[in-house]
């Protein structure tokens, strides 16, 4: 069956609108206790909490893979991550630590959570939309190894899974746009900042650049036309007409590549989707999962 394609601005706001129940598990404290309990801190619980889908890879996929961080801080995780757990322990720690947390942020929700009539409605879209990106595997390496992993049965659960494999879905398309503009993992995270929506500080040292490193980064980009001039304030970044050009394409090219997910959904299916989300993504941040300063790693 051929699906009718979708308007991707639809497709991306449902996206959004559900992104913190799966985001929240880079920042919970439930996940950091479980890491921290397999003897994974830091740095090294993020890292192989998010590649354990590959099995025991050294730290070179997921440089590839994650694209943004400075690969001293990956190869400063991994493989050694391994040697204190196996893959399967940390999948198992992850769940949990989603399992607890979502139970946390969800309680007091009407209809009883987490298995509520909102969660399992939206649940079932998400899962819908996540296992319609299983027919689009080539070329998505993050999200086909994620895609691989078996499906929870609590509807909560459910629904942070599938979340979890749009995000990827997006995300290796996001790198693929990203590479066809031209624009290292580095140069992203400027990019980023240059738009006011992401802190410099936070946007840097999370991914292990250093100061100069970053200067170097802003410098070529000025060169490139895409940052303006430095003001009286050199750390001061803003884009040109050209870059917010480029942003725009690398966006559009990205909830392009996102968008057959969500075809089976529709615009019905989708601002459903959206609808249901929204109280509980309000949930999760309420209850403080999605705190900035929680962890030093995000993608």
């Amino acid at each position: 069956m051929v699906r009718s394609p979708l308007d991707p601005a639809v497709a991306r706001a449902a996206w959004r609108r559900a992104e913190p129940i799966h985001a929240m598990i880079y920042f919970a404290p439930e996940a950091r206790q479980r890491y921290a309990a397999l003897g994974l801190d830091g740095p090294m619980g993020y890292f192989a909490s998010r590649s354990a889908a590959f099995g025991t890879v050294p730290a070179e996929p997921v440089i590839a893979t994650f694209f943004n961080f400075k690969p001293a801080l990956v190869y400063s995780a991994l493989p050694a991550a391994w040697q204190r757990a196996d893959p399967a322990a940390v999948l198992r720690a992850r769940l949990d630590a989603a399992d607890a947390a979502l139970r946390r942020a969800f309680t007091g929700l009407p209809g009883g959570a987490p298995t509520g009539a909102a969660i399992t409605e939206a649940a079932g879209l998400a899962r819908r939309a996540a296992e319609t990106a299983c027919e689009h595997l080539p070329g998505r390496p993050l999200f086909a190894a994620h895609a691989a992993l078996p499906w929870p049965d609590e509807p909560h659960l459910v629904l942070w899974h599938a979340q979890t494999l749009l995000r990827e879905f997006r995300g290796d398309g996001h790198v693929n746009a990203l590479l066809v503009a031209g624009v290292n993992g580095l140069d992203a995270l400027v990019l980023h900042a240059a738009t006011g929506e992401a802190p410099e500080r936070f946007l840097r040292s999370s991914r292990g650049w250093t100061r100069d490193e970053w200067a170097e980064a802003v410098d070529g980009l000025r060169s490139r036309g895409l940052l303006a001039a430095a003001s009286v304030d050199a750390e001061d970044l803003a884009l040109t007409d050209a870059g917010r050009e480029l942003r725009r394409s690398v966006e559009e090219r990205t909830d392009a590549l996102a968008e057959p997910a969500y075809r089976a959904l529709g615009e019905d299916g989708c601002a459903r989707l959206a609808e249901l989300a929204r109280p509980l993504s309000r949930a999760v941040v309420d209850a403080g999962l999605l705190d900035l300063h929680a962890t030093p790693t995000e993608r």
